[in-house]
């Protein structure tokens, strides 16, 4: 891909595939990515978007959109952010995952889509899709259903994770509430205690 005069690599176009394909502790088989410092890892093996989304971001780029369009692994239906909850606990196919973070969208979706103000609109609308972790590997189709197991008391859905993280910054309260989701990413997790750490000494 290239931005401007800058060159890069990127994994972010997705292809739907139809045979099965095993999902490990660190994604799908085949899947790629290519920064591996701010993406893939245990905590963001799969990457989810909700498609019921994709009506209005194809009104702001002016575009029909296919699933995968925002580079997603798994393009669900009925899975949004305000109804999705850190740690929930799905059934896909054979395998067992958990939701562990929102997505953060990064340039690259600018790029794709030609509109460098995509990654903030993603950002400020809190609709940005969500990673799962994989608790049990197992092989996964595009005809597999998405069965919800368990959701843990008082968690925090994704979307309110987003507001805590991108828009409600000094709110300490929310900060810690974010926080005590045992099932919150190593990495949000990290973020969320050097901020709550810096404004206590403010």
């Amino acid at each position: 891909m290239k931005s401007g005069r800058q060159e890069f690599y990127s994994a972010i176009d997705k292809h739907p595939v139809s045979d099965r394909i095993f999902l490990s502790k660190t994604g799908f088989a085949r899947d790629e990515q290519a920064d591996l410092i701010h993406h893939g890892g245990v905590d963001k093996a799969v990457s989810v978007f909700d498609y019921l989304a994709y009506p209005s971001y194809e009104v702001f780029l002016g575009q029909n959109l296919l699933p995968g369009a925002f580079g997603e692994n798994i393009t669900v239906s009925g899975c949004s952010e305000q109804d999705t909850y850190i740690g929930d606990i799905w059934k896909l196919g054979e395998a067992i995952v958990q939701v562990s973070q929102p997505r953060e969208p990064c340039f690259k979706l600018g790029v794709k889509h030609n509109a460098k103000e995509l990654p903030l609109k993603f950002q400020t609308t809190g609709i940005t899709g969500y990673y799962f972790r994989v608790l049990e590997e197992g092989y996964v189709s595009a005809e597999s259903e998405l069965i919800l197991c368990s959701r843990a008391a008082n968690s925090v859905s994704v979307m309110e994770a987003n507001y805590i993280m991108h828009q409600n910054k000094d709110d300490l309260h929310a900060i810690h509430k974010l926080l005590s989701v045992d099932s919150l990413s190593a990495s949000w997790k990290s973020t969320l205690t050097k901020r709550m750490e810096k404004r206590k000494l403010n």
